[in-house]
This record gives structure tokens, sequence and C-alpha cells, in this order.
């Protein structure tokens, strides 16, 4: 029996019973190359409904058609971890009388799996499925590596659409998420372009500045103490972060180290380290390029998780509250280490915290790697725009004027000076950045709030307002 499978998106929306005002989800591993989000999105438009609210797990430059339906009312309200600037533009335009819920990527998994943020429909990305509907994302002209942000939208939605354009018989022999609780099955043309998930946020920097942050980076955690037979380690994304990754391979084979797990979104220099013996396994919520979509698919040792699994505080143990450190960027760090990842220097949203506080929080040691300016605009500023992961969550600032440690971190602070690595206060360095760019002229605002940043167990963080 086929029937689950229908021919066509309209016939999956109306059979699940779509009305205005209904939250609908979409998940982002597919990134710049998505194209599911919008293929729905503009069938449910041309059905006339409005009201909508979108939970998506991240929304991409790609998704920019997004905008339009926010000015026409189509989709009045969004959910989300993180959102390009291109949609960011129109939100921090004031566009939306329901200001945006920015989520980190444990709290999304946490409040959809609660019910606090219930979904009425999700719509699910499938590189490969069967006319049942259990998936996969490592088969498939489409693949694009681990879906665990799917793994709760499906478990949880009222109703679950898969759509792919690899349609396999019955049984899929490789299952990431099972049958169990999908309605529809739809098979479209593309669902994407898997090269859109390498972007230039998951290249390793050429940058010599960039590259010299990230080598004092990596001997920040080789004499931090955590350094050992063991080792948990995650690094997020950006140039200099990954950059980390190499020189931290260096010192882990110099020293005979292998580490436990690697975590997070995934890239190829985490694959060389698991092919080297660095690390015992890969724990993977999101691949970031093809190399890592590959080792998933053949290396048994590289596993995938769901997003709950992976960062939420709402599960009883999760992946990140298990990290020895992790190697985060910031758009902006203040003098009390907070640090911004939703905003640009003007206070338009381009962002988002993704696991970012997640892991901050979870970690024993947190390091945020970053130039000290950028383009003569301060990253090191007296306060930030808007706080995506609070200071007391960040322990090390590395920037290519030395090591700024967080007060809080004593002993780290010492350990560090007695290994003679390059120390400076981060007022001291807030002091000099300013003698360089000047001050920050401060972000220019109306009093309609445009967005809502939460915490990673759904608490307010921050509020941010439209851009003047």
């Amino acid at each position: 029996m086929t029937g689950k499978l229908v021919s066509s998106l309209r016939e999956a929306i109306t059979a699940c019973g779509l009305k205005d005002g209904m939250c609908i989800s979409f998940h982002h591993h597919l990134r710049n190359g998505d194209h599911v989000l919008n293929m729905v999105m503009a069938e449910i438009a041309d059905m006339g409904f409005r009201g909508l609210c979108v939970s998506a797990s991240s929304i991409h430059d790609v998704h920019l058609p997004l905008a339009s339906l926010l000015e026409q009312g189509v989709v009045t309200d969004i959910d989300t971890n993180y959102i390009s600037a291109g949609v960011g533009r129109t939100v921090s335009a004031g566009t939306l009388d329901i200001p945006v819920t920015f989520r980190s990527h444990g709290g999304r998994a946490g409040a959809v799996y609660s019910g606090e943020r219930h979904i009425d429909i999700a719509f699910v990305a499938a590189p490969t499925a069967d006319c049942r509907g259990n998936i996969n994302g490592v088969d498939g002209p489409s693949a694009c590596g681990a879906l665990g942000y799917a793994f709760e939208d499906m478990k949880c939605a009222d109703k679950v659409v898969v759509i792919t354009d690899h349609l396999v018989p019955y049984p899929l022999q490789r299952v990431s998420i099972d049958e169990t609780t999908v309605d529809y099955v739809v098979k479209v043309a593309s669902i994407g372009n898997p090269g859109g998930i390498v972007s230039s946020t998951t290249r390793i920097t050429r940058d010599p500045i960039g590259l010299k942050i990230a080598k004092l980076a990596a001997e920040v955690i080789a004499h931090s103490g955590l350094l050992s037979d063991g080792f948990s380690f995650q690094t997020g994304a950006g140039g200099a972060s990954l950059a980390v990754t190499q020189y931290l391979k260096e010192i882990m084979l110099e020293k005979h180290i292998t580490g436990s797990y690697a975590l997070g979104g995934i890239t190829g220099y985490l694959v060389d380290m698991l092919e080297s013996g660095l690390f015992e396994s890969i724990q993977d919520v999101q691949c970031f390029d093809l190399r890592a979509v590959q080792s998933l698919r053949g290396d048994p040792r590289h596993k995938e998780i769901s997003g709950y699994c992976y960062a939420s505080s709402y599960a009883k143990s999760c992946a990140v509250n298990s990290l020895d450190a992790v190697i985060l960027g910031a758009t902006e760090i203040d003098t009390d280490f907070n640090v911004n990842v939703h905003t640009d220097s003007s206070g338009r949203i381009m962002g988002g915290s993704g696991g970012h506080a997640d892991a901050a929080n979870g970690a024993k040691l947190s390091i945020i790697v970053a130039p000290a300016f950028r383009t003569r605009l301060p990253t090191v500023r007296e306060h930030v725009s808007c706080i995506s992961t609070p200071g007391r969550d960040v322990d090390v600032l590395v920037t290519q004027y030395g090591v700024s440690v967080n007060p809080h971190n004593f002993e780290l602070r010492q350990r560090l000076a007695d290994a003679r690595l390059p120390m400076i206060d981060i007022h001291e360095l807030c002091r000099k950045v300013e003698l360089i760019t000047g001050a920050p002229a401060p972000v220019r605002h109306s009093d309609k709030l445009v967005a809502r940043v939460l915490d990673r167990d759904n608490k307010p963080l921050d509020e941010i307002y439209q851009v003047i």
C-alpha cells in the first residue's frame, strides 16, 4: 500500500487541514541550498492562507522570498534560531506586529518537545524517503547529512509531510527517522542543492590575523588542563573557529591524545581528526560540508543525533553538557563578556544563536575567537547591541592582541599566565580598540519591539527593536 503518497504539495496541504493562523515548521539542513521552505510557502500563499506562524530551525539568504510574505500578511509570526540578513532587514524594519521569537537550537528542540511551541504541520525535506515516510539524509542527489533538527518536529507535530526528490522502494534500508509519525509523502523534482550547505562561514580562514587568533586559541586549550585522553570538543561556524581545529589537531598528534567525541555542526576538518584516530566518535546534528555527509554515510563511528539530544536543557542529559571545550565566534563582545551574534553594527538582524548559547553554557571551557575590530568597527565594546550569549557562560576571548579571561575563571587565568600566553584585560583591550576605531555610534531605534531573544531555557534574555 502507498496510502501516504500524494501527488502534489497542494494535495498534502489540503489533506493536513491547514487553516489561517496555524504554525508550520521547517528544518534547515540544506542551509542555503534549501528549496522546500520557499516551495511550500509559495503554494500556501497561492492557496490564500494568512496569519501563519513559521517555525524554522534557521532562515537563510535563500529564503528571501519569505520577506514578501511577511509584508503581505501570509506570515505574521516567526519562531526560529537564526535569520540571515535578507529576511532580517525586513524584520528589523518593523514589518511584523508580532515580535520574532529567537531561540537556541537546544531551546527550540525543548520548546517543540514540551509543547511550548506547538506545531500544526511539519514539512520535512528528506533527501531519501520511501512511500511510508521512512527517511534519511545521506542518500540521494540532495544528500545533506544529519537531519538532527527535524527529529522533534516529526515526533511532536500534529501532521507531518515528508517532501523528497528521491523516492525508493519500501522499506528504506537505512533509516534516520522512521515512518511512525508521517502522514503524507510528496515527491518533487528537487528539494535543494546540497552544495548550499557550504558557506563562507564553513571554510577555514586564510587571513593572517585570523590564523594568529586560531593558533593562540588552540594554545589556550592545550594549557587549560582539559586536553587529555577523553577530551570532547565542538567548534562553531566561522573561518577562525575552524582554523583552531587544524592547530588543535597538531597539538593532539604531538601529545598522543585521543579525544572521546567531537560535536555540533560537522565539517571535514573534524572528519579528518576522526579518521586520524584523534577522536573515537563524532556526534552529528548537522553537516556543514559534503565531506561530513560522506563520513556520516560510511563511518559507523560518525553518529547522527537529534537537536534534543544535542543541546536541550529540557532533556535529562544532552551532549553539550559533557563538552570540555567549545570554540565560538562573535559579532560583538563587551567588557562583561556578553556576546552578540544576532545583529550587525547598525542593530539590524543578521544571524542568531544557533547552538552558540547552548554550547557556551554546557561546556567546561567556552572560547570566543574574533578580531578586536573589523573594518574599523569595534568587535570589543563597552556594551553589545544584543545579548545572544550571556557573559556568565563565556570563559575566554582570544583576539590578535592576546587572551582575555573572564574574572570568574581565576584558575584558568593563572594557568594561562603561567604558560606565558599573551594576556590582556578586557577593559584594557576595549580602550585599545577605541583608540583605533573611535567609540561606536549608538544604534538608533524606535520603541517598536521586533524580536525577543530567549536563552537555552527559553527564558527572556534580550530584546531587539526597530532600526530607524
